[in-house]
């Protein structure tokens, strides 16, 4: 359940700890064994998993134009973005925007940790989702 009163962007992406921390939300296929992420409604088959909260770079691109809409639900003025593919230690790689890192430093394996973020819709309303930033160096 949300921390905040800000709804999520979709279902069976994030949870949260007891102290408010984000949870990526995968599933383990109980017949093969293998990592899903996002978790699928399928509970008969997917047990819910969290995922590791801390991972690297994997592979990026900068997003710098704003897509087709649907599917894009931002807002009309558009500020370019980064996403990437985050390696959960060996468990599993997922795509995510990326958070709090200067276009320029990115690179091939910058340890990230989990974290959340707003979104704003084109009608104005507020979601919240995952994002990964990088590991605090503190």
């Amino acid at each position: 359940m949300s921390p905040t009163p800000i709804p999520l962007i979709a279902e069976r992406l994030i949870d949260f700890d007891v102290g408010g921390a984000p949870i990526l939300l995968g599933g383990r296929d109980q017949v093969t064994g293998r990592l899903v992420f996002p978790l699928p409604a399928d509970e008969d088959r997917f047990e819910r998993i969290a995922l590791p909260d801390r991972g690297r770079l994997w592979s990026w691109t900068i997003q710098r134009f704003r897509p087709k809409s649907p599917p894009y639900a931002g807002p009309a003025e558009f500020t370019p973005y980064a996403v990437g593919y985050v390696a959960l230690d060996e468990a599993i790689i997922v795509e995510s925007r990326l958070s709090g890192v200067a276009f320029e430093d990115l690179r091939i394996g910058l340890p990230l940790r989990l974290t959340t973020e707003t979104f704003t819709l084109q009608n104005g309303e507020t979601r919240l989702t995952f994002a990964f930033a990088p590991e605090d160096r503190s």
